[in-house]
């Protein structure tokens, strides 16, 4: 497989010898800052957007819809997002994302301002800004391999969990501080967010891609290409086996984890103290990464780990009425940015330049299709059973995971 040429000034140093620090790499540093101001702004809009519905039309109902409608884009999206990303320059697909976010928010933050906003612009800008973000993250995580050396795959994917979970700790409180002050400020800043994502962009001086070769097919031919290539590759195979289960029992786990807590008479600040344990578990395990993912080899990482977190899983169960069911929870959530770093990062250097965006969607679609299912399991399962076993299906997916794991071929035989 051949790897993108690396520099002096994008790389720190040709890809031989010890590599230097993801902190001396200006161009991942650009686009990885970029994105936390991004996700931040998302993330305030995430808890905005249902507040706004609530209060100016008083059901919940459409404020669910607003969420739902947002969540069907992002999966409707990601297939072409991939084709975008591999059939176009990855930098102006992202400019043009990026601008449009800014006018989608923007828009909807003057109109809030004004009074003017209402249910059908409210849904069309959230419509708007889940495929422009759908194709945007697309191209980014098909992007990082041409910015990074390959042995830093997975630090930099690690780097990005990292994001991910930070932003989830610190965004809807201060969207929430936000809205407080102003109704609209969390929609303008969202898209000041976006105007930074832009400029990060447009500061990166290395591609984005290698150059192709040949003419890209046609639109459904290259998606086919694509999920062919995804299906047939064994590590692929097994990844895609791996993600789905392992995030529809992150997602339900946590969810249905919060309905108990609930329903068990906890005070809403005490429910709000474990979702706050999770995503700090998440957090800090993100920086532990890259220093698990050293001291053992990609197997026997990805199957202790699997095996682990459904053991956590298992014990968080017998505690699912308690706020002492946040611990082992927190636990296994620590482990995901490791599992997550591991596979997304040896993807990343199996897959073809020009197959990135097609996986990568494949990848995302799969696994995004398994979390978005999870709340509806987790609401079904807690009507049916009690939570200490409701929640038991949580775990045993994760078992389905670690035994895939075990004894796939394709995770077995990955390089280091």
């Amino acid at each position: 497989m051949t790897r993108p040429p690396l520099t002096e000034d994008a790389a720190g140093r040709a890809d031989t010898g010890r590599p230097p620090s993801l902190w001396r790499n200006r161009d991942f540093n650009l686009l990885w800052t970029g994105q936390c101001l991004s996700d931040l702004g998302g993330a305030m809009v995430d808890l905005a957007l249902p507040l706004l519905v609530l209060q100016w039309t008083g059901s919940p109902v459409r404020a669910g819809l607003v969420g739902t409608a947002g969540l069907v884009t992002t999966m409707a999206c990601r297939l072409p997002a991939g084709v975008l990303a591999d059939r176009f320059d990855r930098r102006r697909l992202m400019i043009v994302c990026d601008v449009l976010r800014i006018a989608v928010y923007a828009l909807l933050g003057c109109a809030v301002v004004t009074d003017r906003a209402s249910l059908p612009l409210i849904l069309a800008a959230v419509v708007a800004g889940a495929a422009a973000t759908a194709v945007f993250s697309t191209a980014e995580h098909a992007a990082v391999r041409n910015l990074v050396r390959t042995d830093q795959l997975t630090t930099a994917v690690a780097r990005n969990e990292a994001r991910t979970y930070g932003v989830s700790l610190a965004g809807p409180p201060l969207g929430g501080l936000l809205f407080g002050l102003g109704r609209a400020l969390p929609f303008l800043g969202n898209a000041l967010s976006f105007l930074l994502s832009l400029a990060a962009v447009l500061f990166i001086r290395r591609p984005l891609q290698q150059a192709r070769q040949e003419a890209p097919p046609a639109a459904v031919a290259s998606a086919t290409e694509g999920v062919r290539f995804l299906l047939s590759h064994p590590f692929l195979r097994a990844l895609l086996l791996i993600a789905a289960p392992l995030n529809m029992a992150f997602t339900g786990m946590i969810f249905a984890m919060t309905l108990s807590l609930r329903r068990a008479g906890l005070s809403p600040f005490l429910v709000g103290l474990a979702g706050t344990i999770f995503a700090l578990g998440g957090f800090l395990g993100a920086f532990a990464a890259p220093a698990l993912q050293r001291r053992l080899r990609l197997p026997v990482l990805i199957t202790l780990l699997c095996w682990v977190t459904a053991a956590l899983m298992t014990v968080g169960t017998l505690l699912a009425t308690t706020v002492w069911a946040a611990v082992p929870l927190a636990a296994a959530v620590f482990l995901g940015p490791t599992a997550n770093a591991a596979l997304f990062g040896h993807q990343a250097a199996v897959t073809p330049d020009h197959l990135q965006g097609r996986v990568v969607g494949g990848l995302l679609l799969a696994a995004g299709s398994a979390s978005a299912l999870a709340p509806a399991l987790a609401g079904a399962l807690l009507a049916r059973w009690a939570p200490e076993t409701a929640l038991l299906v949580f775990p045993v997916l994760v078992a389905v995971a670690a035994l895939t794991a075990t004894f796939s071929r394709g995770i077995r035989t990955a390089a280091v």
